[in-house]
């Protein structure tokens, strides 16, 4: 190589290693950004701050945890670029069923009175079946009919709610032992999330199936020359996001001690949203559960603030909206970036 050649090739590589710079770091500095224009309003307009209650913060964490939980499958799918709008109605209808199983028997009016004070494993399980047979009926609908994803997981989303409010005809199903509520309590549902996050982080940036996930998102047509079995494959996919979606309903039930049909209405949204703002491209290819972890709190201390800030509910949805277009718009401008270089 010509000393001309060596010359311009290294700034050619520092401004590679600039562009490669971790996604999650600018995400984590808009998160810091968004916290501390709180805490100045904080000041300005309530006199308090934003930061330092930490009975405030607490209770932001335990309500992101369940979108969470639910994104974490969601940015799955994205990345084979594919879309899950089914979950926040699995959300709904796995809490149903799973707590149907997990009443007490001093619970008057049980849905089955001689399946009263089971083991918490058994609604447990029962939940994460559901939303497990959820996902697999989306995969199959999309992997073999090849029926946009979009459709697929639109018509779970409509079914699934369906199946939760006919089940006890739209009472709600309460009376819970225990052992159930215990999941909800304290920081469980933080460090449900955090482990699940955790897995699904090693599994993506480790393992076969994270190569697989990519290789699909990013060129399918290759991925199958590769020889990657592209139906299975996305079946698994959204299995695993049907399963959290189910896991997730089975918190929020057990928090809150109670089921009812209308749970998880516009979770399927609050997810896609804290996947997209962390950075996970819809045209698939790309993403990391570290930066889904970070929207999902950026989504949270959003909603914590304006309920501070004490605006009302439905600018919330206005500027939730504007987030998710935004951060589409960054990413397509973003991918247009990588492509000229």
């Amino acid at each position: 190589m010509s000393t001309k050649a060596a010359e311009g090739a290294a700034p050619l590589a520092t401004r590679q290693r600039r562009r490669r710079l971790p996604t999650e770091l600018s995400i984590f500095l808009v998160l810091v950004g968004i916290a501390l224009i709180y805490e100045v309003l904080g000041w300005m307009f309530i006199g308090q701050s934003f930061l330092m209650n930490s009975q405030r913060l607490t209770i932001m964490i335990l309500q992101v945890s369940v979108i969470g939980i639910i994104a974490v499958g969601v940015t799955q799918v994205i990345i084979t670029g594919g879309i899950d709008l089914s979950s926040g109605s699995v959300v709904g209808m796995t809490a149903m069923i799973a707590t149907s199983f997990a009443q007490s028997s001093t619970w008057g009016r049980a849905v089955f009175p001689s399946l009263t004070d089971l083991p918490a494993v058994v609604p447990i399980l029962v939940g994460l079946l559901i939303g497990a047979a959820a996902g697999l009926a989306n995969g199959a609908l999309i992997a073999y009919t090849k029926i946009p994803p979009f459709i697929a997981t639109l018509g779970m989303f409509v079914s699934a709610r369906g199946v939760a409010k006919w089940y006890t005809k739209g009472q709600p199903v309460s009376g819970i032992t225990e052992q159930f509520h215990f999941i909800g309590t304290k920081a469980w549902p933080v460090v449900v999330f955090l482990v699940v996050a955790l897995i699904f982080h090693i599994a993506l940036r480790y393992t076969r199936y994270g190569k697989f996930t990519y290789a699909i998102g990013a060129n399918p047509q290759a991925a199958r020359v590769s020889g990657i079995n592209i139906e299975a494959h996305l079946v698994k996919v959204y299995v695993i996001a049907g399963l959290l979606a189910g896991l997730a309903g089975i918190v929020t039930a057990a928090r809150a001690e109670t089921a009812q049909a209308s749970m998880g209405v516009g979770y399927e949204l609050d997810a896609i949203a804290a996947t997209v703002i962390g950075g996970t491209s819809l045209t698939g290819g790309v993403g990391r559960i570290t930066g889904t972890v970070i929207g999902t709190i950026i989504l949270g201390v959003m909603t914590s603030g304006f309920t501070f800030l004490r605006i009302d509910a439905y600018y919330q949805e206005i500027v939730k909206g504007f987030i998710i277009v935004a951060a589409v718009v960054i990413d397509v401008y973003r991918q247009k970036k990588r492509r000229k270089h």
